[in-house]
């Protein structure tokens, strides 16, 4: 048995959800992708895969070893590369994933740039507010708004955002600028639930402790973009991250308030799974989108 067969055959059923679309994928019939799982599975003398003629799972061996699979089969991808010569003609597919507002500001723009330098390789970026398992997920890189909980993934961080409150001109000249965080009671209010679940708004005090306001909730809404289009509409105040609202506070649309009461800046960071070395694609990538997001969380910054 060849076991790097084994192993890539393995991975891709795995990453591909069943045999037969494996077996497509690979161009190899179903009946090979078959036997060489279930030889991989004598040869280790446990069962990496449970198996419904509906759905197939990981077992935890299967966990273990499918992560050991993809170190290795990144390290002799590497070293073949090296070999041959084409170490420094990174190739293959990348994914990536962010949030999604973030992702279709900044995250796209960067990746179409680094498309145009590195033609032979090809990114797939899946924008998603829910943060994805990089190994569960197949990501290889992800950019991660807020703290980090500790975990083996290696981050390199990349900037901060604020979280602002904003309203439309025409909202405060009816209502008044609110000039202390309790004074928002007053104001009709636009909640963004991800990021004020239960419409309670954090603030920081000039004694550094932190205090929770709760405007009138009157739109509630489970994205960004509408509750700033609903802010700019002067449905009400709002709370976004800064980069959210960038366009709208540089036209004039909104404007931010209470910006000496804003809680600490959030940390964004580049998170990948800890590997020993990096392949060359996610090298190249880090490096390359490291710099530029830096540059446009550092232009937000003011």
């Amino acid at each position: 048995m060849d076991r790097l067969k084994a192993m890539s055959i393995l991975v891709r059923v795995v990453e591909t959800g069943s045999f037969s679309a494996a077996g497509r994928d690979l161009g190899i019939p179903l009946a090979t992708v078959s036997r060489q799982v279930t030889e991989l599975e004598a040869h280790l003398g446990t069962r990496l895969l449970n198996r419904t003629t509906r759905t197939l799972a990981l077992t935890d061996a299967g966990q273990a070893y499918l992560a050991s699979a993809r170190r290795i089969l990144d390290q002799v991808e590497e070293a073949e590369q090296a070999a041959s010569g084409e170490f420094h003609t990174p190739r293959g597919e990348l994914s990536v994933t962010a949030p999604v507002c973030f992702g279709h500001l900044h995250t796209l723009p960067v990746v179409e740039e680094f498309l145009a330098a590195y033609p032979q390789i090809n990114v797939r970026l899946t924008l998603s507010d829910r943060n994805l398992h990089l190994m569960d997920d197949h990501i290889d890189m992800a950019v991660r708004i807020g703290p980090l909980p500790d975990s083996g993934l290696i981050a390199t961080k990349i900037g901060e955002v604020r979280t602002v409150v904003v309203a439309a001109p025409d909202l405060l000249a009816a209502h008044g600028t609110p000039k202390t965080p309790d004074a928002l009671s007053a104001l009709p209010g636009v909640h963004f639930d991800i990021l004020s679940p239960g419409g309670r708004w954090s603030f920081t005090g000039a004694d550094g402790k932190t205090r929770d306001v709760s405007p009138q909730p009157r739109l509630t809404v489970s994205a960004a973009a509408p509750a700033i289009q609903a802010a700019c509409d002067g449905v009400g105040v709002t709370r976004v991250l800064s980069y959210q609202c960038a366009e709208a506070v540089q036209t004039g649309q909104l404007r931010i308030l209470l910006d000496d009461h804003e809680p600490a800046r959030l940390p964004v960071h580049l998170l990948h799974a800890a590997r020993g070395t990096l392949p060359t694609k996610m090298r190249v990538f880090l490096d390359f989108a490291k710099t530029r997001l830096r540059e446009r969380l550092t232009a937000l910054a003011c």
